[in-house]
């Protein structure tokens, strides 16, 4: 580093002919020029300039050392501002991996948004619940549910997702409503997963049921389409009971939220990728909707 900033003032120099003149477009004191012109000199073992109290001239040497050193020079200056202007105007393409349901309900409208005000950055989206190597499968980010078991990975929280329970009336009509958490244990539960649930009074108290069902199963879109077709209680995040004729059961509990992060190999982002977190961030962190518990 300390070669190619000589290197930059030598071309400095000579395109000016004077130390002085140099110093004052560099903002140096012209001791310093000299010096670091000296310092170069050592190191390629020949003088660069001839030195005479009205001018400065290269010598044959420094003449050829001038002609392959301005391109140098001029090809970093460029790589710095093409950089420059990529930090500016991001583009490229982020490849992530993100939950499906995740991304179908939260993320639809984010990402035409994002797509709309950043026209040169493209998405390649693997739309999967299994956990993405980073650096093997060539991700830029993934985004999961709770924190990372990778303690080596760094995890960005991008959103809080508060979850209710819902069920269709028919269900409800067949098989009565539950009216306490334990009730659960009684009704057919459509879960991700074989484990209890953990339920919160809006209190604070919590209660763990051991819950049981037909149906288990890493797709919440499915699990939804079969309480449509009244198989059955589950976990939703509210907007199952817009538009589609589920209701809520136990309003005074609900699971805890959960919280959704973005996950990369490195807190050194490139700008395309930083841009996204920051506007998923803003986007997504946002008080929970009104028919969430609260």
């Amino acid at each position: 580093m300390d070669a190619f900033r000589n290197m930059r003032l030598f071309v400095e120099v000579a395109r000016t002919s004077s130390f002085r003149r140099a110093a004052e477009a560099l903002g140096l004191p012209s001791s310093t020029v000299s010096r670091r012109i000296a310092e170069l000199e050592r190191m390629v073992g020949l003088p660069l300039f001839n030195r005479t109290t009205r001018r400065v001239e290269l010598t044959e040497g420094g003449r050829l050392y001038f002609e392959r050193c301005k391109r140098i020079v001029a090809e970093a200056e460029l790589a710095h501002l093409e950089l420059g202007n990529l930090q500016s105007r991001p583009s490229g393409v982020i490849r992530a991996s993100m939950p499906v349901d995740f991304t179908v309900i939260h993320l639809s409208d984010v990402l035409a948004e994002f797509a709309r005000l950043h026209p040169g950055i493209g998405f390649e989206l693997d739309l999967t619940p299994n956990q993405a190597d980073l650096v093997g499968d060539g991700v830029d980010l993934a985004i999961r549910m709770g924190p990372p078991s990778d303690q080596n990975l760094i995890a960005r929280p991008i959103a809080r997702l508060a979850t209710i329970l819902v069920a269709s009336p028919g269900y409800l009509a067949r098989r009565g409503a539950p009216e306490v958490p334990g009730d659960l244990a009684r009704h057919e539960c459509l879960r991700m997963k074989h484990a209890p649930w953990t339920l919160v009074h809006r209190d604070g108290r919590a209660e763990t049921v051991e819950v049981g069902g037909q149906v288990v199963a890493n797709n919440r879109g499915l699990l939804r389409n079969l309480a449509l077709r009244d198989l059955g209680i589950i976990q939703s995040s509210g907007e199952d009971t817009r538009d589609t004729g589920l209701v809520r059961v136990l309003r005074d509990w609900a699971p805890p939220p959960v919280q959704a992060y973005a996950l990369t190999t490195t807190r050194l982002l490139p700008a395309r990728v930083r841009v996204f977190l920051d506007f998923l961030v803003a986007r997504l962190q946002r008080p929970p909707a009104s028919d969430a518990p609260g």
